[in-house]
């Protein structure tokens, strides 16, 4: 079985949109999935970027998208307010409920999403409602504590290593795949799609700069 990486964020529609399609999509190819979670602020303030949802128009457009995406793959996405917020806390928890140096099943990322995804206008850090959460996750390890914080961070750390520049990333035999619209494209490198045994996919990656644009 091909080993990938899904680096997520539970704060990311898109993430939850790939995660959700991610066994339909793959369906028939051999692989196993390890799910880490990182900081996706983490990765905007490396790369010098700012998330879809702090410019306006393309807040808009985001949360346009990614409704019509749900609604297209049959996903169950309502929004949550506020978005975005923040998830350490959420993140922390997918940690915790592994030993340490483990990484979240499946089942435990799920719950995250959905605790975030499916609860229409919901606060994904309202007290009583990720205390629930928490309970329903049952941790191994407590959430705030020290070892589990730098694990958060040495995840997103060799994220950013791997050149994982946003979520969700999917890294394969040495390759990023990026968002959920990447999916077909993985899937045809699982099934060894010839393309990706010619020169196109380096040369592709090794286009010259062009205009740069002033700070």
């Amino acid at each position: 079985m091909t080993p990938l990486v899904f680096w997520f964020d539970v704060v990311s529609p898109y993430a939850w949109l790939a995660f959700d399609r991610l066994p339909q999509a793959l369906e028939g190819c051999s692989y196993v999935v390890d799910y880490r979670p990182v900081l996706f602020a983490g990765l905007l303030k490396a790369w010098g970027q700012k998330g879809p949802a702090e410019i306006g128009p393309k807040r808009a457009w985001t949360y346009r998208q990614v409704a019509w995406q749900a609604h297209a793959q049959g996903t169950v996405l309502q929004l949550p307010r506020p978005h975005p917020f923040n998830p350490l806390a959420l993140q922390r928890l997918a940690l915790a409920s592994c030993e340490a140096g483990g990484t979240p099943n499946r089942r435990v990322v799920e719950l995250l999403f959905r605790h975030v995804w499916c609860r229409e206008g919901a606060d994904p850090n309202e007290p009583a409602a990720l205390a629930a959460l928490t309970a329903g996750v049952a941790p191994r390890r407590d959430p705030a504590g020290d070892e589990v914080k730098a694990e958060l961070r040495a995840h997103t750390e060799a994220a950013l290593a791997q050149q994982v520049f946003g979520v969700p990333s999917i890294t394969c035999d040495g390759r990023l795949f990026w968002g959920q619209d990447a999916l077909p494209m993985l899937r045809a490198a699982l099934l060894h799609d010839p393309w990706f045994d010619g020169p196109a996919w380096d040369d592709a990656g090794r286009q010259p700069d062009g205009v740069q644009r002033l700070a």
